[in-house]
């Protein structure tokens, strides 16, 4: 008898059940570690989430994983980011204890565990961003398709269009647009990000239109979990991934339950099929 080999998917490929919804550690999981840092990351990792989101700055020529422009808000001081060097920004302490990470170490704990989205906050992330993807799927024999660049800034968007289309990419839209999402055409984007506050059932319905996915930022309760999913989101990022998890966790129960209801009468369908059809006799004219 052959051997029969069974290949495991990376977990960033495994299947959605339908009815959950994509779910996307914002920044990590905040509530167990400082945002956006390594030990974030591996907290959300842990609750095998879908996917780890996190923000992108140039910093002196370096990509750093951070949000705020300026320090004051997890770091003492009030200066802007940019105005600062990478070693001294990677120097400063977070409140749990952790750095400043880089896009570079990211990608290491992330793994294939996850797929990751990567928004560019500042100016001038595009390039270097796509030549350190290139670098890490190269060296690694990772796949361009588990990662997501995103920005609210649509040039950069295009920039990395232009520079490794294999990426896909998530525009970023604070509001409702007149023409919708006709923003991602020119851009050949893969998701659009709306913001909650503005989510919109239409809005949604357009990008299916388009052939994108519609995820929604940042969903943290279960009532709006519900109601995102009846609008036809797709998936969300939430500062909350246990909960997230645990409505998709108690969404596959029902699917699986109902599969289960269904599957007698499948079988009692097919048995009464199979008992009236007639059986036809291998010898000529005969019923």
């Amino acid at each position: 008898m052959a051997n029969v080999h069974t290949v495991k998917l990376p977990d960033w490929k495994r299947m959605q059940i339908p009815g959950t919804l994509f779910c996307f550690a914002h920044r990590g999981y905040r509530e167990r570690a400082t945002e956006n840092t390594l030990e974030a990351i591996q907290h959300a990792l842990e609750f095998d989430v879908d996917g780890i989101e996190i923000d992108i700055w140039n910093i002196g020529g370096q990509l750093l994983v951070k949000h705020d422009r300026r320090l004051g808000r997890l770091i003492a001081g009030s200066e802007l980011i940019t105005d600062l060097c990478p070693e001294t920004l990677r120097e400063m302490l977070l409140p749990c204890g952790g750095r400043v990470p880089t896009l570079r170490e990211v990608l290491e704990v992330v793994g294939n565990h996850a797929q990751l989205n990567i928004e560019l906050k500042g100016p001038n992330c595009a390039a270097l961003v796509a030549a350190e993807l290139e670098s890490y799927v190269r060296d690694n024999g990772a796949s361009f398709e588990q990662y997501l660049i995103s920005s609210f800034d649509h040039r950069q968007i295009y920039d990395c269009l232009q520079m490794l289309p294999e990426v896909r990419r998530g525009v970023l839209i604070d509001g409702i647009p007149l023409d919708l999402a006709a923003c991602t055409e020119p851009l050949k984007a893969y998701s659009l990000h709306l913001s909650l506050d503005f989510a919109d059932a239409e809005m949604i319905a357009d990008g299916k239109r388009r052939g994108l996915k519609s995820y929604v930022f940042t969903v943290n309760s279960m009532e709006d979990l519900h109601l995102l999913a009846g609008m036809g989101a797709d998936g969300v990022f939430t500062d909350e991934p246990k909960l997230v998890m645990n409505y998709n966790a108690s969404k596959t129960a029902e699917v699986l339950m109902q599969q289960h209801l269904q599957a007698p009468e499948e079988m009692a369908d097919q048995s009464s099929t199979q008992a009236t059809t007639p059986v036809v006799s291998t010898q000529s004219g005969q019923l």
